[in-house]
C-alpha cells in the first residue's frame, strides 16, 4: 500500500470497493468457501513484518493486525485496554503498573506474559526503534512481580508514556522467539508470531502477504473476517484497475480520483478531522554538507516553495499548509507564531547571492541531489521544486529508489544532499517530532531519526524539559520556544500536513475501530448487505 508512515494513509486515499474474489452465486459479501476475505492493495512491498524494529509506515497496515500492544486509542483519543486489562499511575507520575490479560497466547500457542513486555521494552523498543530510543529513555527499571503484571519505574515523569505504549507504536514481540541472536536478522521478522486478531499464513514475494483469522484471539468472537490478503500492486494505476475488476477491495488511489469516486453510489467518502497522529511533509537538508551550513541557503530553499500550489495541484485540496515542525492538528503543542518564509523567488535568489553562490555560464549556482522518501506525493513535490529551484539557479537532481535503498542512502551511507520526508509528527512531540531534532537521536541505519544531523544545545534542553514536564501550560511553553528556534535554524522546511481521506464501500461496517484508523487491528470489520 502506498502510504507515507505510521497510523494513516496521508498521501493517498483508501478505497474499499466491493468484495472481490467472490462467487456471484453466494452473493456479493459471501466468499467462495462461505468465508469473508478482504483483499488489500499493498505497495511498496515491505522488507520485514515487525514494526517494533522500524518506523517504516509502509508495513503498519499489515503488522497492526498481527501484533497487539498494551493499549489502543478510541475515537476520542482516550486509551483503551488491549493486552493490558487495566493500569495505574502513581501520584508522582514515576510508577506505571500494568495488569495483563490472563490466558492470552502467542500464535504458536505459547503463553503471553509480563516477561515478553519487559524483554521487548528493554531489548527492542529502546534499542532499535527511532521513536522508542527517546520515548522509553526515562524508564529506569522494569519489574515483573507476576507473569501478569509489569511495573515501569521512571527516572523522570513522562506524560506521553501511555501514548507511546499504544498498539501502533509499541507492538510486543515474543521473548521466546527473539531472546537469542540479533533481532534485526531474526527469521521471524518475515514470518511473524503475534497475539493479534490475525495470524501470518504465508508471504509470496512479489504477489501477496496472507493472514488468517486467529481462532484463539483473546477478544472473544473477533475478528469477523476470516482472512486478509495484502496483494502487492506496484502503482496506483494498477491498483485502480484492480478495484474496478474487484480483484482487491481496498487500495490507495490517486487523490485526483476522489472527485470521480464521490459520484459512485456504493462508495462513501469521509475525511478524518482528528487523527491519532497527524502527518507532516518536509524538505530536509544534510547539514554535514558545507553549503547547507549557511542558513541563508536553507532560507532560500524555503522561499522557493509555494505551499498553496502544492496543496491545490498535488494534494487536490486534501492538505493544509505547515509552517511549523509541529502541525496544526496537534493543537495542544502547535505554535503559529514562528518565522515564516513566504513564496518569493526574488528573495530566494537574493539570499543565494548573499551567500556567495554565483551563477556559472549556464546559469547554475548550485547542483543538489534530492532523495525523496518513496511515496507518490513526495516524489511529485520533488519534481515541482526542481522547476522552481531552476528559476533561481539551483539544479535539483532527483534520485528515486525503493524504501530499503532510500534508508541505506540517507540514514546509513549518508550519501545525500537533501531529502523529502513524509512522516508522522505525533501524537505527542516526544513520539514524533523529537526524533528529527534531538542531537543524539541519529542512529545509523534507522529510518526517520535525525537525518539532518542537526544539533542545537538549547533545542536539546527544551526537548528534555518537554519530555518530563507534567504541567501542560509549562510544557506548551517549552515546545513553543523549541518551534521558534528550529524554524530559525531551519534544518528542515515544513511544507504541508495532509488530510486523512477515507473512501469505503457502504456495506463495510466498523472498519475503523480506533483513532489509529487504517493502523487499527480490523478486529471489528465486517460486511453487511
Amino acid at each position: 500500500m502506498s502510504i507515507s508512515r505510521r497510523l494513516f494513509i496521508k498521501d493517498s486515499i483508501i478505497l474499499t470497493a466491493g468484495l472481490g474474489l467472490l462467487s456471484e452465486a453466494c452473493g456479493v459479501f459471501a466468499a467462495v468457501d462461505g468465508k469473508q476475505t478482504l483483499v488489500v492493495s499493498q505497495f511498496p512491498e515491505p522488507s520485514i513484518l515487525t514494526n517494533a524494529l522500524t518506523t517504516d509506515g509502509t508495513i503498519y497496515t499489515i503488522t497492526s493486525k498481527i501484533f497487539d500492544g498494551l493499549l489502543s486509542y478510541n475515537d476520542q483519543r482516550q486509551p483503551v485496554p488491549r493486552l493490558a486489562s487495566d493500569w495505574q499511575v502513581s501520584d508522582d507520575g514515576l510508577v506505571y503498573t500494568f495488569n495483563l490479560r490472563p490466558a492470552v497466547t502467542w500464535h504458536d500457542g505459547q503463553p503471553f506474559t509480563s516477561a515478553d513486555v519487559a524483554f521487548t521494552l528493554e531489548n527492542i523498543w529502546r534499542k532499535y526503534n527511532s521513536r522508542g530510543i527517546s520515548t522509553f529513555a526515562p524508564v529506569s527499571k522494569v519489574d515483573t512481580p507476576t507473569p501478569l503484571q509489569v511495573v515501569l519505574t521512571l527516572s523522570t515523569p513522562a506524560p506521553y508514556l501511555l501514548s507511546a505504549l499504544s498498539s501502533t507504536d509499541a507492538q510486543v514481540l515474543p521473548k521466546h522467539v527473539y531472546a537469542d541472536g540479533n533481532p534485526l536478522s531474526n527469521p521471524y521478522n518475515i514470518k511473524p508470531i503475534g497475539t493479534g486478531p490475525f495470524k501470518f499464513e504465508r508471504w509470496d514475494r512479489g504477489v501477496s502477504i496472507n493472514l488468517v483469522r486467529n481462532e484463539a484471539y483473546w477478544d472473544t468472537g473477533k475478528p469477523h473476517l476470516d482472512s486478509l490478503i495484502f496483494r502487492i500492486i506496484p502503482d496506483l494505476t494498477s491498483a485502480s484497475a484492480a478495484l474496478e475488476t474487484q480483484a482487491v477491495q481496498l487500495a490507495s488511489v490517486a487523490l485526483s480520483n476522489v472527485k470521480r469516486l464521490r459520484g459512485i453510489s456504493q462508495l462513501q467518502v469521509s475525511q478524518i478531522s482528528a487523527p491519532y497522529s497527524p502527518g507532516l511533509v518536509g524538505f530536509e537538508f544534510n547539514l554535514e554538507k558545507p553549503v547547507f551550513q549557511d542558513v541563508r541557503v536553507r532560507q532560500a530553499f524555503a522561499h522557493a516553495i509555494d505551499r498553496d500550489f502544492v496543496i491545490k495541484n498535488i494534494y487536490f485540496g486534501f492538505a493544509q499548509p505547515a509552517y511549523s515542525t509541529i502541525p496544526p492538528g496537534m493543537s495542544d503543542f502547535y505554535n503559529d507564531n514562528v518565522p515564516r518564509y513566504p513564496f518569493d523567488l526574488k528573495k530566494a535568489e537574493a539570499l543565494l547571492e548573499e551567500a556567495g553562490l554565483k551563477k556559472d555560464a549556464n546559469g547554475v549556482r548550485l547542483t543538489v541531489f534530492n532523495d525523496p522518501n518513496p511515496a507518490n506525493e513526495t516524489l511529485q513535490i520533488a519534481h515541482y521544486l526542481r522547476s522552481n529551484l531552476a528559476k533561481i539557479g539551483v539544479k535539483l537532481v532527483i534520485r528515486s529508489q525503493d524504501f530499503p535503498e532510500y534508508v541505506n542512502r540517507v540514514y546509513t551511507r549518508r550519501d545525500f544532499d537533501t531529502t523529502l520526508i513524509s512522516a508522522t509528527a505525533g501524537p505527542d512531540p516526544v513520539m514524533g517530532t523529537q526524533r528529527f531534532y534531538y542531537s543524539s537521536n541519529f542512529k545509523p541505519g534507522i529510518a526517520f531519526s535525525n537525518g539532518a544531523r542537526y544539533s542545537n544545545k538549547r533545542v536539546d534542553e527544551l526537548l528534555d524539559l518537554g519530555q518530563s514536564e507534567v504541567d501542560p501550560v509549562k510544557r506548551k511553553a517549552w515546545y513553543d520556544e523549541f518551534q521558534q528556534i528550529v524554524l530559525t535554524d531551519l534544518p528542515k522546511i515544513p511544507i504541508v500536513s495532509p488530510t486523512v481521506v477515507v473512501v469505503t464501500q457502504k456495506q463495510l461496517k466498523d472498519f475503523f475501530n480506533s483513532s489509529e484508523a487504517l493502523y487499527g487491528n480490523f478486529a471489528d470489520a465486517r460486511y453487511q448487505a
